[in-house]
């Protein structure tokens, strides 16, 4: 059977076979379910949406601003003694050739300033931290 499939305006003219279960072809066998990787006698627990989805990185540690991301920074918009104000942009980083703007969580009194611009930081890495 001939088809014509169209990818990006770009027709294409396809041969296509229709192939018969009795000679040996079809749907696989059925597919094994996630408990038949489970160890005999252990037990079973299917995630949750809630427990599937990823999470932030979490704070480095109380009072610091870790990086949600791993990348470059491109951007230093706070120094040391800066008080800043809840959702001030304070960092912008690069990862994969996308820009990533880092806010403050809260008020507060910058007391250092951790990275510098051009420094490679990893995902959970403390970025500044606060007094």
């Amino acid at each position: 059977m001939k088809l014509k499939i169209t990818v990006n305006d770009v027709a294409y003219e396809v041969d296509v076979e229709i192939l018969d279960p009795a000679d040996g072809v079809g749907a696989p066998e059925a597919l094994p379910t996630p408990q038949s990787f489970v160890s005999p006698g252990a037990a079973y627990t299917p995630l949750t949406p809630a427990a599937a989805s990823p999470a932030l990185a979490p704070p480095a540690q109380a009072g610091a601003l870790a990086s949600p991301v791993a990348g470059t920074v491109l951007e230093v918009r706070c120094k040391p003694g800066d008080v800043v104000d809840e959702n001030q942009l304070v960092f912008v980083l690069e990862t994969m050739k996308m820009k990533t703007s880092i806010a403050a969580p809260g008020k507060g009194r910058v007391s250092a300033v951790l990275v510098a611009v051009g420094d490679s930081v990893r995902e959970g890495q403390p970025l500044l931290s606060f007094a």
